[in-house]
């Protein structure tokens, strides 16, 4: 998809499960080893009750429709707000929905949600810059 063919009311999502290496896998590469994510004792004296996912996970699920789907490969990811609603939990099967609100030549708005089944879990607000059209090669 090129920033030609991008307009508001399109959607695109994908669905991501939260597993257990999933969650320590990204607490590697974040640095982020807080025991809420990774200790199953540690977590249940919380708020939580036990284990939760990092909310950044679920902001990497958004890049990943974006970059992916709708704008799609090329595309470049400027901004993102975030509103944590409700924990996910390792096991958790996370909907990721992006829809455009408003499109432009050279930025793209798009309205982010997370979904544990009907249950939206984070939502917000993104930024990209849309692909450009690849030219045809001679």
């Amino acid at each position: 998809m090129d920033r030609d063919d991008i307009a508001v009311g399109q959607s695109a999502e994908r669905s991501f499960s939260v597993t257990d290496a999933r969650v320590r896998a990204f607490a590697e590469v974040s640095g982020d080893h807080n025991p809420v994510h990774l200790d199953e004792a540690y977590a249940a004296k919380t708020m939580f009750k036990g284990r939760v996912a990092h909310g950044m996970l679920l902001g990497g699920f958004i890049s990943a429709v974006l970059g992916d789907a709708l704008p799609g490969p090329g595309s470049i990811y400027l901004d993102q707000t975030l509103e944590f609603l409700h924990p996910v939990r390792i096991g958790d099967e996370v909907t990721v929905r992006v829809t455009v609100t408003h499109a432009e030549r050279t930025r793209v708005q798009l309205r982010t949600l997370c979904l544990v089944g009907d249950v939206v879990v984070c939502r917000g607000e993104a930024t990209a810059v849309p692909p450009r059209r690849r030219r045809a090669q001679a």
